[in-house]
């Protein structure tokens, strides 16, 4: 599909579905959530445990093949307390057994991993969660595509943690880390010309109107019958 020819309408009805999913099957399984969240594909969005908190503002996407899973272990009592204007992506997987705090402002890019445990040990094999270890990650951290945070690591605030990383130990404010295991490869400037999730809804605009404005520019052109032209005989531009 090289375009979305879903005529707005159909879309506004899909929106309305999900929400109506979500409040029915989804967001009974939080301990607490904030105002205004949004989830895509929420049916491919898998919560296992309790004492899982999300704060406001929160967005979540996930897709067929890329299931987001927050997962605690009730044994332990494992928690996941994910701050307020916070995105994860597709694939994304956080799983504790101790507990993972996510700041906020933070994005968690696709197919990334965060543990707070090893969930099996060295030479126990059998029973997890093995050793486990708090995770923290600041407020406005940024973890990209595929990384994966170890237990007892924090990452300080405004750090990044690029492609494929495996953090291992703590990283400090205003780092760029890479690699496996991570290191640092770049400082940032603390005084740099910061533009964070968090100003998406702090920063005067409204985020919904924008979304709605987006909508009318890209999808209101299309009609039913291209929609089903499109699904049914799809051409080049489809």
């Amino acid at each position: 599909m090289r375009r979305d020819s879903r005529p707005l309408s159909l879309k506004r009805w899909m929106d309305r579905f999900s929400v109506a999913w979500c409040r029915r099957f989804l967001l009974p399984q939080f301990d607490a959530i904030g105002v205004a969240p949004d989830f895509r594909n929420p049916r491919h969005i898998e919560i296992v445990g309790g004492h899982i908190r999300v704060g406001d503002y929160f967005h979540c996407m996930a897709t067929s093949d890329g299931r987001v899973r927050l997962v605690t272990w009730p044994e332990t009592e494992g928690r996941i307390d994910i701050g307020n204007y916070v995105a994860i992506s597709p694939g994304v997987r956080i799983k504790s057994a101790t507990s993972v705090t996510i700041g906020d402002g933070c994005i968690i890019a696709e197919n990334a991993y965060i543990t707070d445990a090893d969930w099996h040990g060295i030479y126990g094999r059998i029973y997890p969660p093995g050793d486990s270890s708090p995770v923290v990650l600041e407020d406005d951290v940024w973890i990209s595509d595929r990384a994966t945070i170890l237990k007892g690591v924090r990452i300080g605030r405004r750090s990044i943690v690029a492609a494929g990383a495996v953090v291992t130990k703590d990283v400090e404010p205003f780092t760029v880390v890479a690699g496996m295991p991570a290191r640092v490869v770049r400082k940032l400037d603390p005084d740099g010309p910061w533009v964070t999730r968090r100003d998406m809804f702090t920063g005067g605009g409204d985020h919904h109107a924008l979304e709605e404005q987006l909508a009318r520019k890209y999808l209101g052109s299309n009609t039913w019958r291209g929609f089903l032209r499109s699904l049914l005989r799809p051409g080049s531009r489809d």
